[in-house]
This record gives C-alpha cells, structure tokens and sequence, in this order.
C-alpha cells in the first residue's frame, strides 16, 4: 500500500516545473509587484511567450482584436489569470515527459480539457466561482492518475479491473488496491510543485466537496464536471449525471438536468479547438 506522497516522489524524478514559472509565481504573489515587472518575466521566455500570446488570441478568450505584447495580454487579464494560464501550460509541458506504459494519454488530456471547460461552463451557468480559474484546476485536476499510472501501473489496472466487475467507484477501488486515490494524489502533487495552495485543496476535494472548506464551491464545480464527463458516453446521461452527484454538493449548488445539458453542450463545443489549442503537436 502507497501514499500520495510516496507514488509523487516517484514522478518528481521525472518532472519538474522550470525556474520561469516560479519567478512568475514569486512576482504575483508580490503585492508591491506591478504588470511591467510581469510581463517582462514573461518576455524573457520565448516559449512561455509564445504559448500565452498563442492562447490568449484564440477563441478560448475571444478578445476583439490581436493581443501582439505580453503587456497588453496582463493588461486585460490580470495578474492572477495570466499566471493560472501559465500554470497550465507549464504543468502540461512538465508531465509530457511522463510516458505510462497502459495509459492512453491523449485520451487522458481530451478528457482533462473537457472537465476544465465543463467546470468552466459550470461556473459560468450558475454565477459562482472564478470561470477561468475553474478551467485550470478542471484541466489539471486528473493529474493524479498520471502519476499513479506512471508509478504503480498494474495497481491502476487492477482497480479499473475491480471497478469493471463489481461496479464499485473507481475511488473506493484504488483506496482498497493502491492505498490511496486520485484525488489525494493529484493534491499531493500540487502541494509538492509549490503550486498555489487552493489548487490543492480543489483537487483533493473534488470527490467530496464539502472538505474543500472554504474553497467547497469549487471543488462542487469540479465535482460536477467530473460527472459531466463521466456519464459523457451513457443514454440520458444528464439524469445519470444528476443522479452521481454527492447530494450536498448538488444541494449547495441547487443543480438540475437542464443545467447539466447546458454544461455539457457547451463543453463539447468548445473541446475540439481547445484541445488543438493546448496540444498542436499530438493531433
């Protein structure tokens, strides 16, 4: 049996998030830091800027005209946004060099940037919660299963396994086979790349919101997205949806199946080009 901490240290040998963005983090942590100091440590990095520029022109943001400097990109989103965005990509960039053997891993990302833009939606549907924020931590919110996959592959395999025979929640299997679940990982991950600490919370949450604290609403939204995504392929798969949902979760949001469609809709609309958006070179 394995903890969180145990199957990370196994990646952190593999995977680290580059020095670009912990100055980035250092600068918005700052208070007395500005947009300029940003944006040049944004610009001293031309892959970092060329990622950002690259998304925030694209219909993700959808901005009235061409956003050309790193400056003007900060200006109309903010500090924070710009850092969550670069998260993201860093993060992604990180765990590309994971390769598990008995994962199919743009099956994975497909899915990682449909629960991002359904938590996203969800946010935006019911007026709660930061939408763009959503997004990041719905797209890195699966990244415990990397790590487990990477680490102790046949453990993973033996709990979809268990999960195929007996019906059982994929978490409760992975709890009795491996020791631990995805979320606690994924948490545990973030917490060990220093990422901002309500990212950690969210994710280790997003199974049973109410230990979010205060941070519950969005890790319900992140709770709904995975059940979106979940029941993506089922025959009424809203009402299958609504019916997953952990009641309390549910009731703090007051979710019903027309919101679900609406979420859903609008998550799969929006998959494709983001999926080309994040990952050009996979397709």
């Amino acid at each position: 049996m394995s903890t969180p901490q145990e199957l990370v240290a196994c990646v952190e040998k593999l995977a680290s998030l580059p020095a670009i963005y912990h100055r980035i983090r250092d600068i918005v942590d700052d208070p007395d830091s500005s947009v300029q100091q940003l944006a040049e440590t944004v610009s001293s990095d031309a892959a970092v800027t060329a990622r950002v520029l690259r998304i925030v022109n694209s219909a993700l943001y959808g901005f009235p005209g061409k956003v050309e400097t790193v400056v003007r990109a900060v200006n109309l989103m903010g500090m924070q946004q710009i850092h969550d965005l670069i998260l993201s990509t860093t993060v992604i960039s990180a765990l590309s060099s994971i390769q598990p053997p008995h994962m199919p891993l743009m099956r994975f990302w497909k899915g990682c940037v449909f629960r991002g833009l359904a938590a996203r939606s969800a946010a935006r549907q019911l007026g709660v919660g930061d939408p763009e924020r959503l997004f990041i931590e719905g797209l890195l919110a699966d990244i415990g299963h990397l790590v487990m996959f990477q680490a102790v592959p046949d453990l993973c395999r033996a709990a979809f396994e268990q999960v195929h025979e007996s019906g059982l929640p994929l978490h409760e299997a992975e709890q009795s086979i491996i020791g631990c679940n995805h979320a606690e990982v994924g948490a545990a991950l973030a917490s060990a790349w220093n990422l901002p600490a309500s990212f950690a919370t969210v994710i280790g949450a997003q199974l049973m919101p109410a230990l979010g604290g205060s941070h519950a609403t969005e890790a319900a939204l992140l709770h709904v997205a995975n059940h979106v995504l979940a029941t993506e392929d089922l025959d009424h798969a809203d009402d299958a949806a609504l019916a997953l949902l952990d009641p309390v979760a549910a009731a703090r949001l007051d979710m019903d199946t027309t919101q679900l469609a609406a979420i859903r809709a609008q998550a799969r609309n929006e998959s494709p080009a983001v999926i080309a958006l994040f990952f050009p070179t996979q397709l």
